[in-house]
């Protein structure tokens, strides 16, 4: 969300524009379904948890404009061409090969890679925001299920995660208890454009695409541990 702040026309071009030339190009090779990523920043402010499809609030930043954007070019390409899209609207994936360096690496991978190497990892914020965590595992489910569900799940998004709510603070310290590590977080700035909290509905996407999540945060966040602790 911030270096979409900083960059609104690479992030235009790249997220809208980019996604309108894939929506054409399938299009006119008469692909029959397009499933694409989509973002629960979508939701911005709105304050109700779970969030739910169809109760959306203002967008906190480019990169949620952007996302907002392809799922209503979806909508367009479906309406007035036919063709089949489905919007994923992911929560926060992690999991294993995810790199854990970098500026806007995704928290987890970073907490844990940061901490095998004895660093102090930076939390933003005080720590007490929420995030649905969803494991790679299951977004690749709903991938392959959204490519072979029936008409009726067809211009529209769906809301991809496990169905919790993990707070930071407690995430990290799940990982320094899994680690047997005792380090202190540096508390750092809250993020430009970061929702408060985020917790999801998934019973649409369970009723039209058959999605199931097995992957629980705790399976998840061991299987990850486990894996960016061979890379060390």
């Amino acid at each position: 969300m911030p270096r979409s702040i900083e960059m609104p026309l690479f992030y235009s071009a790249n997220n809208i524009t980019g996604s309108l030339n894939m929506l054409e190009a399938v299009r006119q090779n008469k692909v029959k379904r397009f499933v694409y990523a989509s973002s629960s920043s979508v939701y911005g402010d709105e304050p109700n948890l779970p969030k739910t499809e169809g109760r959306e609030g203002n967008l906190l930043s480019p990169y949620a404009l952007t996302k907002q954007c392809d799922e209503e070019w979806a909508k367009q390409y479906t309406r007035h061409y036919g063709l089949e899209t489905v919007g994923l609207r992911y929560f926060n994936v992690f999991g294993k090969r995810q790199d854990p360096n970098g500026a806007y690496a995704a928290v987890i991978p970073k907490f844990i890679s940061q901490l095998i190497r004895g660093e102090r990892p930076t939390i933003n914020g005080d720590g007490k925001q929420s995030r649905d965590f969803t494991y790679i595992e299951n977004v690749i489910e709903a991938n392959l299920k959204s490519c072979v569900a029936g008409e009726t799940v067809v211009g529209k998004s769906y809301n991809i995660v496990y169905g919790g709510q993990e707070y930071l603070i407690d995430v990290y310290n799940y990982i320094c208890k899994a680690l047997e590590v005792s380090i202190e977080p540096i508390f750092g700035s809250d993020r430009a454009g970061d929702i408060k909290h985020s917790n999801a509905d998934i019973s649409k996407a369970r009723e039209k695409i058959g999605y199931d999540p097995e992957w629980s945060f705790e399976r998840g966040v061991e299987e990850a541990i486990e894996w960016y602790s061979t890379i060390k």
